[in-house]
């Protein structure tokens, strides 16, 4: 089983993006940044993944929207983020 492809879109000054690698680092899983600080195409690429939210940061697990550092966290403390970074997608509605 291959690790699941992690994307998250980060603001230079956002302190919940700082939190949000800070906890996926913790778990010592690789992510994939993408800077929308002063790259427009990439806030609009992550406004269309996202259905429209424009607060960062923005986090895919593959292609599952997560949400925000909030939503990413809430996993985390349900147990339910582990099984989803071991690419078992299953089950995220407890």
């Amino acid at each position: 089983m291959t690790a699941p492809q992690i994307d998250i879109y980060t603001d230079m000054l956002c302190s919940y993006c700082a939190l949000a690698k800070s906890l996926l680092k913790a778990k010592n899983i690789s992510f994939h940044e993408i800077d929308v600080t002063s790259d427009s195409n990439a806030r609009a690429e992550m406004r269309k993944r996202a259905e429209g939210r424009r607060t960062v940061p923005q986090i895919f697990i593959d292609d599952m929207h997560i949400g925000g550092y909030d939503d990413l966290y809430l996993l985390d403390k349900k147990g339910l983020l582990d099984p989803l970074l071991a690419g078992q997608s299953n089950n995220l509605s407890s």
